[in-house]
């Protein structure tokens, strides 16, 4: 079939055409290196879904076009890393204008609209089937990650004032973050054995205890490294509103829920919490006389 088209349209097709062979090569990539079978077999499907439209594409326009090599890599890692979920659907909301893209090339190839709906719903349906252990335990890991903030940055804050010296503020913290890790990952422990008869008991206290401590020795980190006690605090709460920051994007991402309204309901939290101990930490000095 003849094509009438312009070099305008020639040229939206090529880059549907190296939209598709890299996605193409970024799902193919991952098929090989994922050992759950059931994701490797559908990574390998919307891989030749791409490589199918990037043919179809290829016949209109009558050339080749190579992917984005970097594009791959990048996405490639980030999956790796991060989880095939988040990877996965952190790609495909960059690519939320090519539907419309597509929508608009139905115009001039009526066969685009047929792609566009492909694209935008058997994927989709594809990517909601991946099995993904660490998503499984999100609950933990925020169970982990929002005590942790809530707790330690209360903690630092108060030691902050009352104690006035970096290396006592950071071993207080230190012990105190590690005996509370401990302690909650104990605690989920027990919980998730009582509500599910003892399924994934170990694995949630273990995912909960390893973000509490994660989050514990990144906020306590500036008090080993610097000495003036202000810089300490402030930079702690820098990184506490990071890694809500971090946390709830990646949340968002991979579970498809709100990250506004996460992110400011943890971020007011975590900072309320450390104001209100501060305030403590000030009395305490004040009325009980502590000079260290």
């Amino acid at each position: 079939m003849e094509w009438n088209l312009t070099p305008e349209q020639i040229k939206l097709i090529k880059q549907f055409q190296s939209n598709e062979i890299t996605e193409h090569y970024i799902y193919t990539r991952l098929s090989r290196k994922i050992k759950n079978k059931k994701n490797s077999k559908l990574l390998e499907d919307i891989g030749n879904d791409e490589m199918r439209h990037y043919l179809f594409w290829k016949n209109i326009s009558k050339s080749d076009v190579g992917p984005n090599w970097f594009k791959v890599s990048m996405f490639y890692w980030i999956t790796r890393i991060f989880g095939i979920t988040f990877g996965i659907k952190l790609m495909e909301r960059g690519e939320e204008g090519a539907h419309e893209s597509y929508m608009n090339a139905a115009s001039f190839v009526p066969e685009a609209l047929q792609i566009a709906n492909e694209e935008g719903g058997h994927e989709k349906e594809l990517i909601a089937m991946i099995e993904e252990k660490k998503l499984e335990y999100v609950g933990s890991i925020v169970l982990g990650l929002n005590d942790a903030l809530v707790e330690l940055t209360g903690t630092l804050a108060g030691l902050t004032f009352a104690l006035q010296n970096t290396r006592l503020i950071a071993i207080a913290g230190l012990i105190t973050g590690i005996a509370a890790s401990f302690s909650m990952a104990a605690s989920q422990y027990l919980s998730t054995k009582t509500e599910n008869n003892g399924s994934n008991a170990l694995a949630s206290s273990f995912y909960t205890g390893l973000a509490y401590i994660f989050t514990v020795i990144i906020l306590i980190l500036p008090y080993f490294l610097f000495t003036n006690y202000f810089v300490c605090l402030g930079l702690t709460l820098t990184f506490a509103v990071l890694v809500i920051l971090f946390f709830n994007y990646y949340i968002s991402v991979a579970k498809d829920l709100n990250f506004s309204k996460r992110f400011w309901e943890m971020f007011a939290i975590s900072m309320g919490v450390a104001a209100f101990t501060f305030g403590i930490g000030y009395l305490v000095r004040i009325f009980l006389g502590v000079d260290i």
